[in-house]
């Protein structure tokens, strides 16, 4: 926008996307799709141009056995699964509640909490392999513990049985 001259209320005009959306864009607050983000670079003589390449994520060693312990236990996850899982779950977060204090844990707490309450398989699944940082920091505080069965969980670690 600065090298083109244009203000926010100009390019609303001309691409069709609120002044308030670019506004909130600016500052952080709102994420536009790729779409959206396209249309005003178009209009001020741009184009978006997305590279899609895998990137190996920094995980320190924890982060990462976390991951795959709760990457193997996402491929018994389904709508039956939690409900036959509910109880231990239910029980692993009063446990959580009762040792865990500060931000973001209790938030990620009631998260969990949330996901369990509507059985959402697919928020799950999401959250058990997710590799960003608010997937890392739930798994921090799983209620997950002692779902996997014990030998693939020897396995996946590589402990003699």
């Amino acid at each position: 926008m600065l090298e083109t001259g244009t203000t926010q209320s100009e390019l609303s005009r001309v691409s069709g996307v609120r002044q308030s959306s670019i506004s909130q864009s600016l500052s952080g607050k709102l994420n536009l799709s790729d779409e959206q983000l396209d249309r005003l670079l178009s209009c001020m003589g741009y184009r978006l141009e997305v590279v899609r390449r895998h990137v190996v994520p920094e995980l320190t060693r924890s982060e990462r056995r976390s991951w795959q312990l709760h990457r193997r236990l996402s491929t018994h996850l389904t709508p039956s699964s939690i409900e036959s899982w509910r109880p231990r779950i239910e029980r692993n977060l009063r446990n959580l509640r009762d040792g865990v204090s500060g931000q973001p844990h209790l938030r990620n707490l009631d998260r969990w909490q949330s996901l369990i309450d509507r059985a959402d398989v697919p928020g799950l699944h999401r959250v058990l392999t997710g590799l960003d940082r608010g997937s890392i920091e739930m798994r921090e505080v799983s209620p997950m513990g002692g779902l996997l069965p014990q030998e693939e969980r020897a396995d996946l670690l590589g402990l003699v049985s």
